[in-house]
């Protein structure tokens, strides 16, 4: 698994805490040189001879050239197989017709699209720059020109929703040539603009309930945030798998260890292998698939477990909350997931 970031953006969102920047675009042709370096080195520790998925995400994607994508792509073409899922993140009124033909051509075969809603008060709310035109142009476009597996991102929980505006994304959601969706519930972020702002959110477990339950019958529902054709980078992440991350403000992940490449593009540009290394423990490890497990269709396995935390798990099953199949726990309810995973945990002790 690769995980490529970029940093560029063409503005900012109300509610974007990403590592990413409006004003650093001159810097582009010399952050791929960087990023290019970074992937050398990290192919060689992780030991790499293919990919199973990359993902190329920020940031937005789509503000980078087509040429500096080849030159990417240049690099990456020996470690991309015919069964290799690679995602490319792209705003709707950046990825016109003739960018999404060139990068289909080039490979990738999936995109994910920051739509956020089709209602146009939402999206000037969520500080968009596109319109609900332009995002319902771009999945006709990208559809157009050969991409079958699409992805559109949804906010909601923000201080404008009501049941006609959520039914109404959701219908032109239904509407559209798409094979998955992600629904994110807004998250208020220090250093954001919602951060210094009354009455951005509106928290409506009904609501949720209903979202949640409406897109699951048209898109099956794998994990807390996501419904539709299981994404191979999604899943790896749930599973525990070693994923590369490359680029000013990514993470890796090797066996017991995360990598944190520079968070300032201008040092990530000057020294792309400044990485920050992160040791986690037995129990760090144990617990992080406990809280991805319980998120996902991935469950836990029994085996990982204690007595204790088998005790816990046993009783969750009996209230109906877990079902036990096959060796793993899985969660009923994707809500109470954190919670799970915590009364699962060592965290709480056995009576």
């Amino acid at each position: 698994m690769l995980y490529i970031h970029i940093p560029f953006c063409d503005s900012k969102c109300n509610y974007c805490n990403f590592n990413s920047y409006t004003n650093l675009h001159h810097l582009q042709n010399r952050y791929i040189d960087a990023l290019l370096h970074q992937l050398d080195f990290e192919i060689d520790r992780f030991q790499i001879e293919q990919f199973q998925s990359i993902y190329i995400g920020g940031g937005t994607p789509s503000t980078l050239s087509i040429k500096n994508i080849e030159k990417l792509f240049s690099q990456l073409t020996r470690y991309i197989t015919p069964e290799t899922e690679i995602t490319i993140e792209a705003n709707p009124n950046s990825a016109n017709r003739d960018w999404l033909s060139a990068i289909y051509q080039l490979g990738i075969n999936r995109i994910s699209l920051g739509v956020q809603s089709f209602n146009d008060r939402k999206l000037k709310f969520l500080g968009r720059n596109h319109s609900k035109n332009q995002a319902i142009r771009a999945v006709e476009n990208s559809h157009s020109v050969g991409f079958k597996n699409i992805n559109i991102d949804l906010i909601y929980n923000t201080s404008i929703d009501n049941l006609e505006l959520i039914q109404t994304d959701i219908d032109t959601l239904f509407s559209l040539p798409i094979s998955h969706t992600s629904l994110y519930s807004l998250t208020i972020e220090e250093g954001t603009p919602f951060a210094n702002m009354k009455r951005v959110q509106r928290e409506d477990i009904e609501l949720t309930k209903y979202i949640i339950q409406r897109v699951d019958k048209k898109f099956p529902q794998y994990e807390i945030s996501n419904f539709g054709t299981p994404s191979k980078h999604n899943l790896g992440y749930w599973q525990g798998k070693n994923y590369i991350g490359i680029g000013s403000g990514a993470v890796g992940f090797l066996k017991n260890r995360r990598f944190y490449p520079n968070r300032d593009v201008a040092k990530y540009i000057a020294n792309p292998l400044d990485i920050e290394i992160e040791k986690l423990t037995e129990s760090d490890l144990k617990l992080e698939k406990l809280f991805l497990g319980f998120r996902s269709i991935v469950g836990v396995a029994k085996e990982i477990l204690n007595h204790c935390e088998i005790e816990k798990a046993d009783i969750l099953v009996e209230n109906g909350k877990l079902r036990f199949e096959n060796g793993r726990y899985f969660n009923i309810d994707y809500l109470l997931a954190d919670e799970v995973a915590l009364f699962v945990s060592d965290v709480i002790e056995c009576r």
